[in-house]
């Protein structure tokens, strides 16, 4: 604890763009004149808003045309990752969130305060995993429902990135200390656009 406190000062931009600090968008549907952004891990070069057309679709690289009109940003992204997989040797990490819409009268609803973090690799849940603030690393692991039989729980990877200069700073922690008390690194709180990459392990690991 003593040394993560400082290291863990540095805070990850968040990948999503989102309408307002304190909106529920997955109730939201989708409709024509909404943007849309799209952000893929495995590629930033298609990281993109892209614009609802008057028939509800959107034209994305690698995807071609997506249906978006009248379904939530849920639907949307399984659509999407469904399309780009085959351009990927494995499913791509791709989120979505409403950049800007279309009414400017509509309100999204408004719910619990949350912060999100990104689960990659081998877990059992990966993707944006909501969480309340304050919530700590062993509560991060809880949520994202523990590792695959091929995860590398003695360097999971925690990344954050420093805002202001774009540096990415590594934490490697070891699971299985935390879990037998040896470590109290599941004690550190977790920030906003937190990532926690879970590696495969190795042959001999």
């Amino acid at each position: 604890m003593w040394k993560f406190r400082a290291l863990f000062a540095l805070i990850f931009s968040g990948l999503v763009v989102i309408v307002g600090p304190a909106v529920a968008q997955d109730g939201y549907r989708v409709q024509p004149g909404d943007v849309i952004r799209v952000e893929v891990i495995e590629d930033e070069s298609l990281n993109r808003d892209v614009l609802v057309l008057p028939d509800g679709s959107f034209s994305f690289p690698l995807a071609g045309s997506i249906q978006a009109g009248g379904r939530t940003l849920g639907q949307i992204n399984s659509t999407l990752t469904a399309s780009l997989e085959p351009n990927f040797a494995s499913t791509p990490n791709v989120f979505t969130g409403i950049s800007r819409l279309a009414n400017r009268d509509v309100q999204l609803p408004e719910e619990e305060p949350t912060i999100e973090i990104f689960v990659i690799g081998e877990a059992n849940t990966t993707g944006a995993v909501p969480l309340s603030p304050g919530s700590t690393l062993l509560q991060a692991f809880s949520r994202m429902g523990g590792f695959t039989n091929f995860a590398a729980t003695k360097r999971v990877q925690l990344r954050r990135t420093d805002p202001a200069t774009g540096s990415e700073q590594i934490y490697v922690l070891n699971y299985e200390a935390i879990q037998d008390g040896t470590s109290t690194n599941g004690q550190v709180a977790m920030r906003e656009g937190d990532v926690i990459l879970v590696p495969q392990r190795g042959l001999f690991e």
